[in-house]
């Protein structure tokens, strides 16, 4: 009975009250970003590009050391593809639209750590922090947008007092 009423307070974000179809804007951008990205980690192009932010990272290092390089990238491949199968299917399904949401949230929550843990972010020839480099400072710093993009379509998923919209 409990997951029944749970079910029911989850809905498609942009299927919500109101006026919130432009929310879909936000979920097919954030397909086309983890397909692709996705898709890119089966590439060794790829895996050496991300390599430096995971050998050096408290949270993912461990994928490195288990599955080297290339493998490391696979899985992070996998995730990603799944989050973007999540994200197509949860514009039809409201357990989805949360799953798929909740994701990407936590694959940016991630990837903005790689700021604490990535050397080469600060840009010394500018005196340090808040001075950041083109990459991988810059690099990392879209992915807060992509974080609130994420979280607009999670709180969006979950009908609560924070979508305060009338209905007509």
């Amino acid at each position: 009975m409990t997951s029944v009423r749970n079910q029911g307070r989850l809905q498609i974000a942009e299927k919500g009250a109101g006026s919130l179809y432009f929310l879909a804007l936000l979920r097919w951008a954030l397909v086309v970003i983890f397909l692709w990205f996705g898709a890119m980690k089966f590439t060794a192009y790829e895996a050496a590009g991300i390599a430096p932010f995971i050998e050096h990272s408290p949270i993912v290092s461990w994928l490195h050391a288990l599955f080297g390089t290339q493998g490391a990238s696979y899985v992070i491949g996998i995730i990603e593809l799944s989050t973007a199968a999540a994200l197509i299917l949860g514009a039809f399904r409201p357990t989805f639209s949360v799953l798929g949401a909740a994701m990407s949230a936590a694959t940016y929550l991630i990837t903005l750590t790689f700021f604490l843990s990535t050397l080469g972010v600060a840009e010394a020839a500018a005196g340090g922090f808040p001075a950041i480099s083109a990459a991988p400072g810059q690099f990392l710093l879209k992915d807060l947008v992509l974080l609130a993009a994420s979280l607009c379509l999670l709180f969006a998923s979950i009908r609560g007092p924070w979508l305060n919209v009338r209905k007509s």
